[in-house]
């Protein structure tokens, strides 16, 4: 439940009928109903923000740039620590905390893109008259550049894959266990798909025209597309789906999640997004541990889901995929977004730099 603070005194223009600020957030987060992932991750900087500003008696109307600023400062450092900090639990736990840990500089940064489109709709709305979240100098290029380098290379790719193929096996809950994270891994790395959109989607959401598989997805931005399957992902897919107990091919309409969770054969319930998000952690955790040296390690060790899908962008573009094609495929706005996991053009770089030598006298 999203804590209330004091009334806004929003005024008679108001395009809303929101009494207090928490009515203002919750009318402004039902407009994402129709995406699970972006409400989860949008209500999560909401609430984080309204407990942050009602010790401080301070409504949203109230918040200037300083404020904004003290706000990112504090989630870079929750203070005081035992009342935000506590390991990650189910919201209705008597426990639960705001924060398992202090926010990553490219998390800061997110919570306050989020919070600054908030304002915004409530600025448009009528019911605030100001963003001081405008205000911010971004830092964009510098997460851009730092993006680039969020992939796995091919030593850790193959390492992960032992691990994947080395999972426990010695109990049909460790099978189910095992089998589903090789398919979650094989259908992130091959497809490039966010975790969110795997995790929305559903068996019925692949369909078969002029005999080649498509994925149906609504991605970013609520933005229809369709996936190419390769009959590698189909292969994989139909060894999971047979793990379940189900036939290897998905019916029309079928509303079989594309991942579940883990229980009895016959059982579909869909993992959620965080779940995934988990599960791949807990592998990366698994192929750090019995990293062949240090720099797979230290990457292994800060890869993420989300890794998964610049690594397959990468790979598709060193595998020879035309640039074009790989940027429709993950769905990218703009092809320059995809450049920047050719690398190829960067190892050219470099070795065009031999050429270039100091002139000495003979």
């Amino acid at each position: 439940m999203l804590p209330d603070v004091l009334p806004a005194d929003s005024g008679s223009h108001s395009l809303i009928q929101a009494q207090s600020d928490a009515q203002a957030v919750l009318t402004w987060l039902a407009e994402h109903a129709d995406r699970p992932a972006t409400l989860a991750a949008y209500r999560k900087e909401a609430e984080r923000l309204l407990l942050w500003l009602a010790p401080r008696r301070q409504t949203l109307a109230q918040v200037k740039r300083e404020d904004v600023l003290d706000y990112r400062r504090f989630l870079a450092s929750p203070h005081p620590a035992e009342q935000w900090l506590g390991p990650a639990r189910p919201r209705s736990h008597p426990d639960w905390k705001p924060f398992s840990k202090p926010l990553s500089p490219a998390s800061v940064e997110h919570s306050l893109t989020v919070l600054g489109a908030l304002f915004s709709y409530l600025n448009d709305a009528g019911y605030l008259n100001g963003n001081p979240f405008k205000l911010l100098r971004r830092r964009g290029a510098r997460k851009s550049a730092q993006e680039i380098e969020r992939f796995l290379d091919a030593d850790c790719w193959l390492h992960l894959q032992a691990t994947l193929n080395g999972l426990p096996r010695g109990s049909e809950r460790e099978i189910r266990h095992a089998e589903r994270a090789l398919w979650l891994f094989t259908l992130l790395y091959l497809t490039g798909a966010r975790r969110g959109e795997v995790a929305a989607a559903r068996a019925g959401d692949l369909v078969r025209r002029n005999g080649n598989w498509w994925w149906h997805v609504v991605g970013k931005g609520g933005v229809s597309a369709r996936i190419p399957l390769s009959d590698e992902l189909m292969d994989a897919f139909a060894r999971y789906r047979l793990s379940l107990g189900l036939p290897p091919q998905p019916a029309a309409n079928e509303d079989t999640p594309l991942i579940c969770r883990v229980g009895s054969k016959g059982q579909a319930n869909p993992l959620s997004d965080k779940a995934i998000y988990l599960v791949c952690k807990e592998v990366f955790g698994r192929a750090q541990a019995s990293a062949p040296n240090d720099e797979v390690r230290a990457k292994l060790r800060a890869a993420s889901t989300h890794w998964l899908r610049h690594t397959a962008a990468s790979h598709q573009l060193e595998a020879g995929v035309p640039l074009l094609l790989v940027s429709q495929n993950l769905r990218h706005a703009s092809i320059q977004t995809t450049r920047r996991y050719l690398h190829s053009e960067e190892d050219a770089r470099h070795e065009a730099s031999r050429l270039h030598k100091l002139k000495r006298d003979a």
